[in-house]
């Protein structure tokens, strides 16, 4: 797909491997609608990139509907999504303190999982309204999972369990989206250089960083959007997770 001229809808987009796809999606000539809950980032981006950010906890379905509603009638419906919300909030199942709070668990889920599907079934319902591109295609949803989807550590049983659940979900939507034209992927990236990471001390990000084979560092947040772009344009890539990790294979700990 030539993304050029048709309206994509990014969450997360107000940082991180969201501000990141959102910049590549404008410039590519995109009409770019900025979902998140910090307004503050998604407007200042939305000014330099002439998209328009809208409030958006991608975990309630008032919220998303409300937000897929109002960017749709801003640039009309989205041919592209791309979800990146999320949190990785750790901890044990059973720590020092004693089992892990539901609630810690919950959020975590409600976020990275149900956030993801439940733009998933707002732009997914709008992509096959659409008329078909001179391919036949209508619309592509790229969704964030992750390395620790596969070798999730330890403290990362909520975060590791909703995106391997993200993961699992790409295969079953692409085959049901599939009559309509519209493609379904996933991306899993290892260690980024995102504002989650770069919050750590330098000795820890250094210890990260020496753990992934080639390159021997961090990823950057354009090489996640190089990716997302590359997704969108090429027609064969469908019901696929693509790792994007330098090699890395995360340990226990």
């Amino acid at each position: 797909m030539d993304i050029k001229g048709h309206a994509a809808i990014v969450t997360g987009g107000g940082s991180g491997l969201g501000a990141a796809t959102a910049r590549a999606l404008a410039a590519a000539g995109a009409k770019v609608a900025l979902l998140d809950v910090n307004m503050d980032g998604a407007e200042a981006l939305a000014r330099e990139i002439g998209g328009k950010a809208f409030k958006c906890d991608v975990s309630s379905a008032t919220d998303a509907e409300a937000a897929v509603a109002a960017a749709k009638a801003t640039h009309g419906a989205a041919r592209v999504l791309v979800n990146c919300a999320g949190v990785a909030t750790p901890g044990r199942i059973v720590g020092k303190d004693g089992p892990l709070k539901l609630d810690a668990f919950r959020r975590v889920v409600e976020i990275n999982l149900i956030g993801t599907f439940n733009l998933m079934r707002l732009a997914g319902a709008d992509m096959q309204s659409l008329a078909p591109l001179a391919d036949g295609e209508r619309g592509v949803i790229v969704s964030t999972a992750s390395v620790a989807a596969f070798e999730g550590q330890i403290g990362q049983a909520a975060y590791a369990s909703s995106k391997g659940a993200v993961a699992a979900l790409t295969l079953p939507a692409a085959r049901e989206f599939a009559r309509s034209g519209v493609r379904v992927l996933a991306i899993a990236p290892g260690l980024f250089a995102t504002p989650m990471l770069l919050g750590m001390t330098q000795e820890i990000q250094d210890s990260l960083a020496a753990a992934i084979p080639y390159p021997n560092r961090f990823g950057k947040p354009e090489e996640y959007a190089g990716l997302v772009m590359h997704m969108i344009a090429n027609v064969m890539l469908n019901g696929e997770v693509i790792r994007l990790d330098g090699a890395i294979r995360l340990q226990p700990k």
